[in-house]
């Protein structure tokens, strides 16, 4: 079945197929997404993609462009924390919805608009907020480390997947007496297996940290030179 289909024949167009590729990305994994995979799910022959992409390459750049345009940009000239806390919490959302971005949003040497405006956004607004130059570069590195991370063990982490948490779990565990391992046991029975347990809460949590580590950093430099 299309993942894209074009009823009553629509034109085809650039636009159409880059949807149409995060489409088949989504479906079945950045692996999946060739040129034929892509033009099958158009229904389209794969010469007539050639008119709107010179090839898999300009795909690949345009689909992180579209993710990028999903990602909320911080306002420059704003409360920075917050800003960065909605920025990062929008980032990760996108990375939900499209698991096979988390590798390859930031390999792309050739970015798009809306990737330049969310770098423009965010270096702009540490700027404004006063972060030197070096301490922008620093605090954009642990940021989107921490995003970027939390974002790959959530997507592959297997208590995240369809099956019961519990039953994932207990299955780990049934492998071993609990007393060769007891502090494993311990925060597996006391915290994961406990009915409202959700990793991804975790990623406030963290993103607080990081934020509130960056506030401290800077606060010898507030005032100074922010060149």
């Amino acid at each position: 079945m299309p993942v894209a289909a074009r009823p009553g024949r629509t034109r085809l167009s650039r636009e159409l197929v880059l949807r149409g590729a995060v489409a088949v990305a989504d479906a079945g994994g950045i692996g999946a997404l060739t040129m034929r995979s892509l033009a099958d799910a158009l229904e389209v022959k794969p010469m007539s993609l050639y008119h709107h992409v010179a090839n898999k390459d300009e795909v690949l750049d345009g689909i992180v462009d579209i993710v990028f345009s999903e990602i909320d940009l911080p306002v420059i000239g704003g409360d920075w924390h917050a800003e960065m806390r909605r920025r990062a919490a929008s980032a990760r959302a996108a990375m939900r919805r499209h698991p096979w971005a988390i590798g390859l949003v930031e390999t792309r040497t050739s970015p798009g608009p809306a990737t330049l405006k969310h770098h423009d956004a965010v270096l702009g607004t540490l700027r404004a907020a006063g972060f030197s130059v070096e301490m922008t570069a620093h605090a954009y590195a642990v940021i989107d480390a921490y995003v970027y991370g939390f974002a790959l063990s959530e997507a592959t982490l297997p208590i995240n997947g369809a099956e019961p948490l519990a039953e994932v779990a207990g299955r780990m565990m049934s492998h071993y007496a609990s007393g060769d391992y007891p502090h494993l046991a311990e925060f597996t029975v006391e915290h994961v297996m406990k009915p409202d347990y959700d990793y991804g809460a975790e990623f406030e949590f963290g993103l607080d940290l990081v934020l509130d580590g960056l506030a401290r950093a800077q606060q010898p430099t507030a005032g100074g030179s922010s060149s």
